[in-house]
């Protein structure tokens, strides 16, 4: 099984099919499945803007709804999860669902960690960003989960994940890193404490809009 993973698409699907389709003519092969960790923007319509949490001037409507209404049909199975600009009233519509894929949706805020999820529709200046933001709530009953997962999906990355790969190399590539990454605030407590729980073979997250491979190993295995 191939399977294709893109960070954050921001509702240009077209782009994304249209890229991995000519991966697939190029190299020959069938992508089976594309996972989106997070920013995927699942735009209907026009009012659904009004709850995306982007400034005005990127509220568009890109190519999420020609697949909605029918109108494209995408090649290959899509799996997304949320995060932290998407159209958040409906991704609240949307409820939980061979190969087991967790994932996290949002991004971690302390501020509202510990809250509940209280943030309705029409959303304010407030909760249009609050709404997005992770609960311990979210993270405890994935915390619960005893059965093997395969692919974990998180929107931000897991804090101190830098720990693991070639943080120089970030850093030199994106050097507004540095200091979260020695205050070691750059990610997600949230993440970091299922990574460290579930142990996922494979996990992806997006977010910084950039590549960065880390292994880190659980017990004596390099996982």
């Amino acid at each position: 099984m191939r399977i294709a993973v893109e960070g954050c698409m921001h509702g240009d699907l077209d782009t994304v099919y249209k890229t991995l389709q000519y991966a697939e003519t190029k190299n020959n092969f069938k992508i089976d499945l594309l996972l989106c960790c997070g920013d995927f923007q699942a735009v209907r319509n026009e009012k659904d803007l009004e709850s995306l949490n982007v400034p005005r001037k990127y509220r568009s409507m890109n190519s999420f709804w020609k697949y909605y209404s029918g109108e494209e049909v995408a090649p290959f199975p899509t799996i997304f999860i949320g995060g932290n600009h998407e159209a958040s009233n409906y991704m609240w519509e949307l409820s939980f669902g061979n190969i087991r894929i967790g994932g996290l949706s949002g991004i971690y805020n302390q501020r509202h960690y510990h809250l509940g999820h209280y943030e309705r529709p029409p959303y304010n200046e407030h909760t249009i960003r609050s709404v997005y933001h992770v609960r311990e709530y979210d993270v405890h009953q994935l915390l619960q989960v005893e059965e093997p997962i395969d692919i974990f999906l998180s929107h931000d990355w897991p804090v101190c994940i830098t720990d693991y790969g070639n943080s120089e190399e970030l850093i030199r590539r994106k050097p507004y890193f540095k200091k979260e990454i020695e205050e070691r605030t750059l990610g997600s407590v949230a993440a970091a404490q299922l990574l460290e729980k579930l142990k996922p073979p494979y996990w992806f997250s997006a977010h910084l809009h950039c590549k960065f491979s880390a292994l880190v190993q659980h017990g004596k295995v390099a996982q």
